[in-house]
């Protein structure tokens, strides 16, 4: 048995409007963020959605309240599904942490944990999974890392190629967690 998993990011942010990196900053979805989410609940309204599982960072948890309010799809936020913590850095320019990622594939940001950890920290998330959400569809709303953890552990994607591309906005990726 299968679980059907549809990734969508959180909705576009004030600070992705202004050119920063937020990391485990909370962030605050900008009005075309508003608009994206409501666009997300009407794209997965008549999906069979089982469950929606979104990071706790408040960009996520905000897009999925504004996609799934009063659909009845319960609505679970899990922090293993937040961004890589960028430590010191959270907020830094975005140019600036894409420019030097690569340099915390395996080593921490200041006071943060590194691509690879954060990778680490969402498969404990999708090993968890299956006791609850066997044969089901769910949607997970989250982040880069959250992208990354699914095309690692599901695609067998290693994090050093996932680094090496934009992460390429669109409106969901499907993914399929064999139990």
């Amino acid at each position: 048995m299968s679980i059907e998993i549809v990734f969508e990011t959180h909705s576009t942010t004030e600070d992705n409007e202004a050119g920063r990196a937020t990391g485990w900053l909370p962030g605050r979805l900008s009005e075309q963020g508003r608009a994206q989410a409501r666009e997300l609940g009407r794209r997965r309204a008549q999906g069979g959605i089982a469950a929606v599982f979104c990071s706790d960072l408040r960009r996520a948890v905000q897009t999925a309240q504004l996609a799934f309010d009063g659909s009845g799809v319960p609505v679970l936020h899990d922090w293993r599904l937040r961004e890589c913590d960028y430590g010191e850095l959270n907020g830094m320019p975005a140019a600036e942490m894409h420019a030097g990622r690569r340099d915390h594939l395996d080593v921490p940001y200041p006071g943060g944990e590194s691509w690879r950890q954060a990778v680490t920290r969402g498969e404990r998330f999708l090993a968890d999974l299956p006791s609850r959400w066997a044969g089901r569809r769910i949607v997970v709303i989250g982040h880069v890392a959250t992208r990354w953890t699914l095309d690692h552990a599901l695609r067998g994607v290693p994090v050093e190629d996932l680094m090496a591309e934009d992460f390429g906005w669109r409106p969901g990726w499907s993914y399929m967690l064999d139990t």
